[in-house]
């Protein structure tokens, strides 16, 4: 960790000194140089690997002062009597009632890679380890089978897509017992 302390004295100034020009309030610069602190005290051991310690973080800063700018937005209180609007659910999210009935119609292979990557959210470099493949072959092999799911979807759930491609409509399945 002397990389990072070493290269948050040599920088943080300079950052302070830009984050107030770009915001104009010393105070709102502080909290976000804090902000780009904690990055750096998040990457561990990783940071000492990063090539250009300066570089990386004004990076963080910029991406933080873009964050800031987004959440600024003027607001606007509504009316009490305002009614409010029912959420629609898209026909997409309604698609996962399909979901388990095709998933059970895959095979073995490409339902553990689905369930794992793009369910459970493993990421496909942990999956190719676990499996003993190359990163390349994860790749190929969850594509395989996103594929193969989109036609077991398109044919068994008779999804329809709409002129701009995105899901309409379908005729729900349920698993069978």
């Amino acid at each position: 960790m002397k990389c990072l302390i070493h290269a948050w004295h040599t920088h943080e100034g300079e950052l302070r000194r830009w984050l107030i020009t770009r915001l104009g309030n010393p105070a709102d610069a502080e909290d976000l140089l804090q902000d780009v602190f904690e990055k750096a005290m998040l990457q561990g051991e990783q940071f000492c690997s990063v090539e250009n310690a300066r570089a990386w973080l004004f990076r963080v800063a910029r991406n933080r002062l873009i964050d800031c700018y987004r959440m600024k937005h003027d607001q606007v209180e509504l009316p009490e009597n305002m009614a409010a609007i029912e959420d629609e659910t898209e026909a997409v999210d309604e698609l996962s009632e399909c979901l388990p009935r095709v998933l059970s119609e895959l095979s073995d292979e490409d339902r553990e890679v689905i369930t794992l990557c793009d369910l459970d959210g493993m990421p496909q470099q942990r999956y190719a380890h676990m499996k003993g493949i190359s990163i390349a072959a994860a790749k190929s092999r969850i594509q395989r089978a996103r594929k193969r799911m989109r036609q077991r979807l398109e044919c068994g759930c008779q999804v329809q897509l709409d002129e701009t491609g995105n899901v309409c409509c379908f005729v729900p399945r349920p698993v069978l017992e």
